[in-house]
């Protein structure tokens, strides 16, 4: 009887384990079915992202571009087609997807900063200003297309002997930053200056999906901005004053965090609520001179870096099927002689 016993829990116990790992089979086998879906929902999302800013490019009566608009997840659709289109739970076959757009020329481009704006960058990230210089000689460094350290500065054999903390010996890249997490390799630049006060969280939180219900960026305006939020590698050149954060603003030189926030208040309208209906977006950086405290001489020192319209795109598509969930990411770039014409520069998936 004893015997018997034994031999049917052992046999339970087999059929448990075979039953567990066929379910596991099974399931493995119908995420697999699904990839190929789930690729194209991801690639009809960049399409339908396409389609928005192509649509929103061609109107002559908002030659602008911001928050408040269809492609930055703002209420105005501005024509009858973008009204009727939701950027957010799109059904698509057996799944859906959402999609969230942001423009880089809300950033300066790392590619073509001078040493005051990063100077600036780096003590808005906490960086006295005494110490701030290594690290801007260690960036020129970076960037410059030779092997000559500055004073204080960082080249290859630096890097080669001493790398930043958590890397491997590197050489200095020697030319323009094709990724902006380079600056994580920059000789004093630390991951707190480079994620901001909450370092750590946000690095763990960098493939987490998106938020696509708020137009905007809640970290930028919140204080706790790093250098991931002031620079990236790839945009047009210019800043755009409709969509900038106030952290980047401070950036300009001569724009105070009051006098930031007045750029930040004129353009929201009466709300004071960035990416609302009452918006009232800027038509040219000449019209920086409606913000209270704005003075001409600065307007016309600055203007060859700002402007209202921006060219690159970075989308952000979440896939779902199920319980199954996959982020897509490409980077779109619109065509400043003809609007109308938005190529995408790359797709992938994290």
């Amino acid at each position: 009887m004893i015997i018997v016993m034994i031999v049917i829990v052992v046999l339970g116990v087999m059929a448990g384990g075979l039953a567990y790992s066929m379910k596991v089979e099974t399931r493995l086998a119908q995420n697999g079915s699904f990839d190929s879906e789930l690729e194209w929902m991801g690639r009809s999302g960049v399409e339908l992202a396409r389609y928005v800013i192509s649509q929103g490019a061609a109107l002559p009566q908002e030659p602008w571009d911001s928050l408040n608009q269809k492609w930055a997840g703002g209420p105005k659709g501005t024509n009858e087609a973008l009204m009727a289109i939701s950027l957010v739970n799109q059904e698509l076959g057996r799944g859906m997807f959402s999609v969230k757009i942001t423009d880089t020329e809300r950033k300066f481009n790392v590619n073509v900063i001078n040493e005051s704006i990063l100077q600036q960058g780096l003590i808005a990230v906490g960086l006295e200003p005494s110490e701030s210089m290594p690290v801007v000689n260690a960036f020129m460094d970076w960037r410059d297309p030779d092997d000559n350290p500055r004073m204080t500065g960082a080249e290859s054999a630096d890097y080669a002997a001493t790398p930043n903390p958590g890397f491997a010996p590197y050489i200095a890249k020697n030319g323009p930053m094709d990724d902006i997490s380079e600056l994580r390799l920059i000789r004093g630049i630390t991951e707190e200056m480079y994620w901001g006060p909450m370092g750590l969280q946000r690095a763990n939180q960098a493939f987490v999906s998106p938020s696509f219900d708020s137009p905007g960026s809640m970290t930028e305006s919140s204080g706790a901005a790093g250098l991931v939020d002031f620079f990236t590698p790839i945009s047009f050149g210019t800043i755009n004053i409709n969509t900038a954060s106030a952290a980047v603003l401070q950036l300009i030189p001569g724009v105070d965090s009051a006098l930031a926030q007045g750029i930040i208040m004129t353009r929201a309208g009466l709300d004071g609520t960035d990416g609302t209906e009452d918006d009232i977006p800027f038509r040219s950086p000449g019209e920086l001179i409606n913000v209270p405290g704005m003075h001409p001489q600065f307007i016309s020192g600055v203007q060859g870096f700002l402007g209202v319209r921006s060219y690159t795109f970075e989308v952000t598509v979440e896939a779902r099927i199920g319980g199954l969930k996959r982020q897509f990411v490409a980077l779109l770039r619109r065509n400043a002689a003809a609007p109308r014409d938005v190529q995408i520069q790359y797709f992938h998936w994290k």
